[in-house]
């Protein structure tokens, strides 16, 4: 891969970002309105019910800012082919010397500077407004991410290549997949309440030991190693399938034409 390619794609995608209003909301804006929906909603079990538990709050934030990661990386990779099939700018792309690998690789990279930003910002607003500090992970913080973020880009992966396969049509796919996941993985309560069926879609989704181990160390201070060898393994897994599958879509638009994608 050449670094002076993906360079000059991160800055593209950097102008892009700042000079955009919808991309500016989509950092800054949709997590500040899910701290107030949910931080709001937690504040009131608390305060109502005496016997709630005084870690519900931290749970509930501790769970939007976590799964802000995952959103942040899928979201990048998706919504980043659609702007470009919209613009018609697929064919510009590829005219130039550019591989698939460092096309990918960039969006990898900018998935990663954006979730930074958008976890650091709503940390920030999570402190402000309820005065509870995520950083008290420690250096949990860094496998967390890394795992959270890994799922966001098979997500992405594997919605791109469907994208790319049957065109803007499916384009709802580019917000809506990630959220199919969300009520399997626990981001606010246990895996144990969901019923059977749903227990078992729950152990294959890597985010899911994330979560539970991020109660367990609110809970007790620890966590389980084991369930966050599980969660690489899966979404190593994963990735390898998903770039697999959008390499195999990306060959065949090529054999179309990229000029066909719609």
């Amino acid at each position: 891969m050449n670094l002076h390619r993906i360079y000059g794609l991160l800055l593209r995608y950097y102008y892009l970002f700042i000079h955009s209003f919808e991309r500016l909301s989509d950092a800054f804006y949709w997590p500040v309105i899910d701290l107030l929906m949910w931080g709001l909603t937690g504040s009131y079990f608390v305060r109502s019910f005496a016997g709630a538990n005084s870690n519900v709050m931290f749970i509930i934030i501790s769970g939007i800012l976590f799964w802000l990661i995952a959103w942040r990386g899928q979201y990048e990779i998706t919504v980043g082919l659609l702007e470009e099939l919209w613009n018609r700018n697929l064919v510009n792309l590829f005219v130039a010397p550019l591989k698939f690998s460092e096309w990918v690789f960039s969006f990898v990279i900018i998935g990663i500077i954006k979730a930074i930003i958008s976890f650091s910002f709503a940390l920030l607003i999570a402190f402000v407004l309820y005065k509870i500090n995520v950083l008290t992970f420690g250096l949990y913080l860094f496998p967390f991410g890394a795992l959270l973020i890994m799922t966001g880009w098979w997500v992405g992966f594997l919605v791109a290549g469907i994208i790319l396969r049957y065109g803007t049509k499916v384009q709802t796919l580019a917000w809506s997949m990630i959220a199919v996941l969300s009520p399997f993985v626990g981001i606010y309560y246990p895996i144990s309440i969901l019923p059977m069926w749903a227990q078992r879609i729950s152990a294959i989704i890597p985010v899911t030991y994330v979560f539970e181990d991020g109660r367990e160390f609110i809970a007790k201070g620890t966590i389980d190693p084991t369930k966050l060898y599980i969660s690489l393994a899966l979404n190593i897994l994963y990735i390898v399938l998903s770039l697999i599958y959008l390499k195999k879509s990306f060959n065949s638009v090529l054999n179309k034409g990229l000029i066909k994608v719609d």
